[in-house]
């Protein structure tokens, strides 16, 4: 009895030597992965890598990974030359095979969303357009609320305006419905509904063109494609699905 107790208790303390050693080097990994990912990138900040799955080493002897996260910040979204803040990129990699020699892997599967706030949505918008919150119907639609005033709108598409005009205008404010949607390459638009009638005639389509407009998500990687947009009170959340998807080496 004797000799198998000491039996049992090397096998724990071997146990916890490879349990140790086995998160010391899925945490170095973790490390090394969020490098690359920044330097790939050209992020601002480090990315979050998580390796999930157990024991660690045994997946790297086998050349392929359960599920990986990666979570990003400082990751950009572009409008009319304009940059703004995505507030959180995040990605689900499973199935993760890595090559030979370990220089780069692809994803069997993988999951993405973004995330972007009506305040940074507004810094991409045309000059004078404010975006935010619809309410929650309108928000089930897929839709947010544009407005902004007329005349800030209407010079901010070089639109001169002579001064009488200006006068009647001033204390307008434009209020429109837009649907956003996706086209499956990180590109979104808002398209207003409607726009209501303008008291002087002839602005309609400089108008449209203050309201509607397009931005393009960065950092998220090519094969997932971005499918689906849902929003909220904070702002708008996209999210999209891919399979074989390469990795940065």
């Amino acid at each position: 009895m004797r000799a198998l107790r000491i039996i049992l208790i090397i096998v724990i303390v071997l146990g916890g030597i490879f349990v140790a050693a086995d998160r010391i080097a899925v945490n170095l990994a973790e490390s090394k992965a969020a490098d690359k990912i920044k330097s790939s990138q050209h992020l601002g900040s480090t990315p979050d890598v998580n390796i999930k799955g157990f024991p660690f080493l045994t997946q790297v002897a086998a050349k392929e990974l359960d599920e990986v996260d990666v979570s990003l910040s400082g990751v950009t979204a572009t409008a009319g030359g304009r940059s703004v803040n995505v507030t959180e990129v995040t990605a689900q990699l499973y199935a993760v095979r890595i090559n030979s020699s370990f220089s780069s892997a692809v994803a069997g599967r993988a999951e993405g969303a973004a995330q972007i706030s009506y305040a940074d949505l507004s810094k991409a918008a045309p000059k004078g357009a404010t975006v935010g919150y619809a309410g929650a119907e309108r928000a089930a639609k897929g839709q947010v609320k544009v407005d902004g005033p007329l005349t800030d709108l209407l010079e901010g598409q070089g639109v001169t305006l002579p001064a009488p005009v200006k006068a009647l205008l001033r204390g307008q404010t434009v209020s429109a419905y837009s649907t956003v949607s996706l086209n499956g390459s990180g590109m979104v638009r808002l398209r207003a509904e409607s726009l209501p009638t303008l008291p002087v005639p002839g602005f309609e389509q400089r108008l449209r063109k203050a309201v509607d407009y397009e931005l393009k998500i960065d950092g998220m990687p090519s094969s997932i494609k971005l499918d689906k947009v849902t929003a909220s009170e904070s702002g708008l959340r996209f999210s999209g699905k891919g399979t074989d998807v390469p990795l940065a080496g």
